[in-house]
């Protein structure tokens, strides 16, 4: 029972998290026309259930093996074909091109990243001062 409370907390942080900041990079690329909060939740919400239904049950797939030594390739496919999917979603959700839903995707991760880092930074400098 922890645990699906725990996959649940997950959850809903994930969502919280990735619809705000594909806001934003909506907002920046696309415009607040065609960029609204509800549409970057239904990006979110149905990106998370297709990258986990992805990288669930796509296996991992054996390219070349010899002597006991395999060249694999597993989770990089469903991450690919969830990448293709959030673009998809993108496209469609923010009516924009594909350029358009490339550039709302990069500078997504470009905020994700630096609001982890300034998160990351905020929540260890009280640490730093108990040593």
């Amino acid at each position: 029972m922890p645990s699906l409370l725990l996959e649940i907390i997950r959850f809903i942080i994930n969502l919280a998290v990735l619809t705000i900041v594909l806001y934003v990079a909506g907002l920046i690329v696309v415009g607040s026309k065609r960029a609204r909060f509800s549409d970057a939740f239904v990006i979110a919400l149905l990106g998370i259930v297709i990258t986990t239904i992805f990288m669930a049950f796509i296996p991992e797939i054996v390219l070349f093996s010899f002597n006991g030594y395999a060249l694999r390739f597993g989770a990089g496919l469903g991450l690919i074909i969830s990448f293709i999917a959030y673009l998809l979603l993108i496209r469609h959700y923010y009516e924009t091109g594909w350029l358009g839903a490339l550039a709302v995707a990069v500078l997504a991760v470009v905020i994700f990243i630096v609001l982890a880092f300034i998160l990351a930074a905020l929540l260890l400098i009280p640490f730093l001062f108990l040593t």
